[in-house]
């Protein structure tokens, strides 16, 4: 089963099961955006947009998501937002070098089947000296972990990976952890930041840019 079509199944569920859940996580990766001067911000896998009501509301924002059933759901909390969403990959994201100063990657990097090349791909898309705001479950380096170990293959077929760990993906991705404390679970959910660095930036290949973008 493709991870479009697990998502478009449960899309009807996906906020009854998670919402009140990670609210509050949420909102307190997201506060800082509150002291950022107005720009563009990118949501990467934006979901049913979870993230929205506690967005502030100077800057302009970008939802992606693979799921159409996801993205429709998302305009219900865009409110007053100045607020887009596209349907698209995040493996292959269709915006140019730079054309974002900041992105928000919650729950999103331990979903999708190449968590490296998501985010080499948002490091292209931000400018040099962004921030990236992730909130996601992780390994830590080291960790046993035997029975997710034992869960993944089966749950990565359904809808999530349990074998993600955050600082493989960082090593040469031309980013470096700059806040990182337990969200969740006891620390199995973290929230993160992440500063782009201003030269020696992420691998990828750039993308063209889209009419509007």
């Amino acid at each position: 089963m493709s991870l479009r079509h697990t998502y478009t199944l449960i899309a009807p569920f996906y906020d009854r099961v998670l919402a009140a859940a990670t609210r509050a996580a949420r909102a307190e990766s997201l506060v800082h955006l509150a002291a950022r001067p107005p720009g563009r911000v990118l949501l990467a896998g934006v979901g049913t947009g979870l993230d929205l009501p506690h967005l502030p509301s100077q800057h302009d924002y970008v939802g992606i998501d693979l799921t159409r059933a996801m993205l429709v759901r998302s305009h219900r909390r865009a409110d007053q937002l100045r607020y887009r969403a596209i349907q698209g990959d995040v493996h292959a994201l269709p915006f140019a070098d730079h054309s974002f100063d900041c992105a928000v990657l919650h729950l999103i990097l331990a979903v999708v089947p190449d968590p490296r090349r998501c985010l080499d791909e948002v490091l292209r898309v931000v400018r040099p000296g962004s921030e990236i705001l992730i909130f996601d479950k992780f390994l830590r380096s080291g960790q046993a972990a035997p029975l997710r170990r034992l869960l993944n293959p089966l749950s990565r077929r359904l809808a999530t990976r349990l074998d993600v760990v955050l600082e493989d993906l960082l090593e040469d991705s031309g980013a470096d952890k700059i806040f990182d404390e337990a969200a969740l679970a006891g620390g199995w959910f973290r929230r993160v930041r992440l500063l782009r660095r201003a030269s020696g930036g992420a691998a990828g290949t750039a993308q063209p840019a889209q009419p509007g973008q």
